[in-house]
């Protein structure tokens, strides 16, 4: 289900930041601007409060991760709360094997090939390339070419929208729209999100 989201339209919104009482408001939007994955990091206000008011209002073809998750013990949080994706930014295996145990989808941060290999091996969904701004299209091209056919990448951290053509042209199917300050764009009042794109490309 998580590729099924992620070809919606290739994007996945990180609500870094948001209050739980702009999580309904801010999902309703996303969900209705086309967005079919949506994440919210573990080092904003209330993580688990969002997570759960984000997976009660919107609909079951929407999937509701965490990201910025550290330990099993997260894990278990964020299946409790609703939560159905798991995001690291590193992939340490005991959150790796967790996370499986738990039935979630997995996106562990890897920015090495050896790293994206091992972490596939321990079941990864996507693999998270972070900081892809460290590395750029030439390399990521490079990773595709040597990964299972099929392997989806999730490139966070410097896509923007000016150089996202970049990414897309190298191979990818998808990339992570992070909030910083208003959703202005998307005309939703009560938030303070945005448009801001910083993220996830999967191939």
């Amino acid at each position: 289900m998580l590729k099924q989201a992620l070809a919606h339209n290739g994007l996945i919104a990180i609500l870094r930041g948001i209050r739980p009482d702009e999580a309904e408001a801010v999902g309703q939007v996303l969900y209705q601007a086309g967005f079919r994955v949506i994440e919210v990091p573990l080092n904003s206000p209330d993580p688990y409060t969002s997570i759960r008011t984000l997976r009660s209002s919107l609909p079951a073809d929407c999937l509701i991760g965490a990201g910025t998750v550290l330990t099993p013990e997260q894990v278990a949080q964020v299946k409790a709360a609703g939560g159905q994706v798991i995001v690291m930014p590193h992939s340490d295996a005991k959150v790796l094997r967790a996370a499986k145990a738990a039935g979630l989808y997995l996106s562990p941060g890897v920015a090495t090939p050896t790293e994206a290999f091992a972490a596939l091996a321990e079941g990864a969904d996507v693999l998270k390339l972070f900081p892809a701004e460290q590395m750029g299209p030439a390399v990521i091209k490079a990773w595709l070419a040597v990964l299972p056919t099929g392997t989806l990448l999730l490139p966070v951290g410097g896509v923007t929208p000016d150089n996202m053509q970049v990414y897309f042209d190298a191979g990818r199917k998808s990339s992570s729209v992070q909030r910083t300050d208003r959703m202005s764009r998307m005309r939703t009042a009560p938030t303070r999100a945005s448009t801001a794109a910083t993220g996830n490309i999967a191939w």
